[in-house]
């Protein structure tokens, strides 16, 4: 199953990010806990060189517990600042504002031998659709954030808000690339709704995300819906339809209605704690 969409407006949206990276120290950057290394898009990397950079694990409750920690330390390894968060209740997140300072220190201290004293931390924070980026910031700015307005030589429309004395965040829209090398990132993408469902097949990716959980999850099936793992996926989704009840006219089985259903009860963690992908092997 191929995978690929990239709406013009994400071509303006990267240019206009590429405008706006002058201003800022640092770059929060949200990705999903389930696909970590799969919902970054690799222009962030390009667009950041200079730039302290924190990695932001969102839905971290809807992911393995010890491949959020894998996940965590791959990052570290790699030079990136990492917390675990879950942007709708608020878990973890008070641990961000340390973590900016921290990966902002360098940065501070030079501010401070020239005078500049009390600037705070321009942070943009950044990530493909759906990740939830809108929620972290609404939960990271809460009540008492103001619109600062439009900056010298930021792109009209971009919103800046004053978190506190130490630290302004930019919204920027959510960006994908043009084109997944490996369609294995579309496929996971997909599979947790960060590309929109009309130009999918829902049933491809219903078998996809079964082949996956027959087998890394074993038993999830089962314990859900009360179905034998064994078979290919086809049949199972078949067997799902079965079990809730998902009929068209005639009795016919609706494999569409339970792709659905699975899908759904993945995103919203119904199924439990699942990742769909590991870091990188050492080696």
């Amino acid at each position: 199953m191929q995978v690929q969409w990239y709406p013009g407006h994400m071509t303006k949206a990267k240019r206009m990010m590429q405008e706006q990276i002058k201003l800022i120290d640092l770059i929060l950057e949200l990705v999903d806990a389930r696909i970590p290394l799969s919902s970054r898009n690799p222009d962030i990397d390009e667009l950041g060189r200079q730039k302290a950079r924190v990695i932001l694990l969102n839905k971290a409750d809807l992911a393995d517990d010890r491949q959020n920690e894998a996940w965590e330390a791959y990052f570290r390894d790699q030079g990136f600042f990492t917390v675990k968060i879950n942007a709708r209740s608020g878990a973890g997140m008070k641990a961000i504002q340390g973590v900016i300072q921290e990966a902002c220190k360098e940065k501070l201290e030079r501010d401070r031998r020239r005078g500049i004293l009390n600037r705070p931390v321009r942070a943009m924070v950044a990530g493909i659709p759906n990740v939830g980026k809108s929620t972290f910031i609404n939960s990271f700015a809460g009540r008492a954030c103001t619109k600062t307005g439009n900056k010298p030589g930021v792109t009209k429309g971009a919103q800046w808000i004053r978190l506190n004395k130490q630290v302004e965040l930019l919204d920027t829209p959510g960006i994908l690339w043009p084109k997944f090398e490996d369609a294995q990132v579309g496929l996971r993408l997909a599979m947790i709704g960060s590309i929109r469902e009309e130009i999918l097949n829902s049933q491809e990716l219903a078998w996809e995300l079964l082949g996956f959980l027959q087998k890394q999850v074993p038993g999830v099936l089962e314990e859900r819906y009360g179905i034998s793992e064994d078979g290919e996926s086809y049949a199972l989704l078949e067997d799902i339809a079965r079990r809730r009840g998902c009929l068209q006219k005639g009795s016919a089985l609706d494999t569409e209605k339970a792709a659905g259903i699975l899908l759904e009860e993945f995103r919203s963690g119904k199924l439990g704690k699942i990742t769909l992908e590991f870091p990188p092997v050492k080696g």
